[in-house]
């Protein structure tokens, strides 16, 4: 793997910021976002504060090898993701110099022209997926599904601690968090033994994952080896699976989740790059079974991500409902890039890479409400009285992830969609 960029960990920036803000000068992520409805652009943000990289190129303020004031202004960060891990290295390396406390030759005022506040601006999609795959990479959380549905000493299928398991998913319904979610309609069977309905879905439910989007692909016919799969990922964000569980269970058997899943995913509008959270790596969960050569790994791949979901009611109430962990995940992101290519299979850059549901041990750090209320025979109870097994029209989930050290944390914004009433 090549070297990684990590900032200073005492390091802290001329723009003011809450220590437990998400977005300290050691994380620069990217995005895209719009003003009034102008054009999209290149932005990341410090703090509360969201700044304008086209414009401080403009300004000449920001001058990185290999950028063009152009490249920032862009719909999507792919043609930047295009330009490879070196050059995005270069481009945050230069913005953390700019915006470093130590920084005495910065134009400061000159720098504050091209800052927005949150409220100011509309974030968007970051990254146009051609291509998106959902793994099923938590051991917890395949084995609660294999209780539910299938024989609880057999909880997991012969291949699931061989491999990591997946399936291709639908790229044109990913959406910005925000977007509100229109529930699905589909067929399904209400009661054992019955002939199918169609109407609105009955069961629908969250998946917490992380996703991750790839920065340079790999050639058809040519692996992406375990050992250098990381030089392959740009960055990470925050992934919200929608799943209609009612019309899953009726479709899914013999060729797996369609029109419970492709519906819509919602995710975080910020790329965390992955150099960003190089301190935060841990040994991931020992495996059971002995692996194939292709899938071993030498050095800890496993990441320190907290991850918690948020169930706000149309009151307004906002109740905590799991609290989990990326460390939990049982094949790594590493190792889930080493087996979706192993056949030759080509990554191209932008595609995601979902980790399939987080689930950990504990009965609060279920990643779904299928898990959490398990299977409806343990409703949740909400603040205001009401109670969930299921989620209601009109109900927001929010979903955050962050990694902590005792200098600062490494954040991801929000998840966030609000489920409206099917047309």
């Amino acid at each position: 793997m090549n070297p990684v960029l990590i900032f200073d960990k005492q390091a802290k920036s001329w723009i003011n910021y809450d220590p437990t803000t998400d977005f300290p000068i050691q994380n620069i992520p990217l995005g895209i976002f719009s003003i009034s409805g102008g054009p999209k652009k290149v932005c990341t943000i410090i703090g509360d504060t969201i700044i304008d990289l086209h414009g401080l190129s403009e300004y000449r303020i920001l001058n990185v090898a290999l950028f063009k004031t152009s490249d920032f202004e862009q719909d999507y960060l792919n043609p930047i993701l295009q330009k490879g891990k070196s050059s995005l290295r270069e481009l945050r390396k230069d913005i953390f110099e700019l915006f470093e406390s130590g920084n005495k030759f910065v134009n400061k005022d000159l720098c504050k022209l091209n800052f927005y506040k949150r409220e100011e601006v509309t974030l968007h999609l970051p990254v146009k997926p051609g291509n998106y795959t959902d793994f099923y990479s938590s051991r917890e959380h395949a084995t609660n599904v294999g209780t539910m549905f299938r024989d609880p000493a057999n909880a997991l299928l012969p291949n699931w601690l061989h491999l990591p398991v997946a399936y291709h998913g639908r790229a044109s319904s990913i959406v910005v968090s925000g977007t509100d979610i229109i529930r699905p309609k589909g067929q399904m069977v209400l009661n054992e033994g019955e002939a199918p309905v169609f109407g609105p879905s009955r069961q629908l439910d969250i998946e917490l994952e992380m996703a991750f989007v790839v920065g340079r692909g790999n050639r058809l016919g040519h692996p992406i080896p375990v050992s250098e799969a990381e030089d392959h990922i740009q960055g990470l964000l925050i992934f919200n699976d929608w799943s209609a569980r009612d019309i899953q269970k009726w479709e899914y058997v013999p060729l797996g989740p369609f029109l419970a899943k492709n519906f819509a995913s919602t995710v975080s509008p910020w790329l965390v790059d992955l150099d960003a959270l190089q301190s935060f790596k841990v040994q991931g969960p020992v495996p059971e079974k002995p692996l194939l050569d292709y899938l071993k790994q030498d050095e800890a791949s496993n990441y320190d991500v907290h991850l918690e979901v948020v169930l706000k009611t149309s009151n307004g109430d906002e109740n905590i409902i799991c609290r989990s962990n990326m460390k939990y995940l049982y094949w790594s992101m590493s190792q889930q890039l080493a087996h979706h290519t192993v056949n030759g299979c080509n990554m191209e850059s932008g595609d995601f890479c979902a980790s399939g549901t987080i689930s950990g041990p504990t009965p609060d750090s279920f990643g779904s409400l299928l898990e959490l209320a398990w299977k409806g025979t343990r409703p949740l109870q909400m603040k205001d009285g009401t109670t969930r097994t299921f989620l209601q029209d009109g109900d927001t989930i929010i979903m955050r992830a962050y990694a902590q050290n005792e200098s600062y944390r490494i954040g991801f914004g929000e998840c966030r969609g609000r489920i409206i009433p099917a047309l």
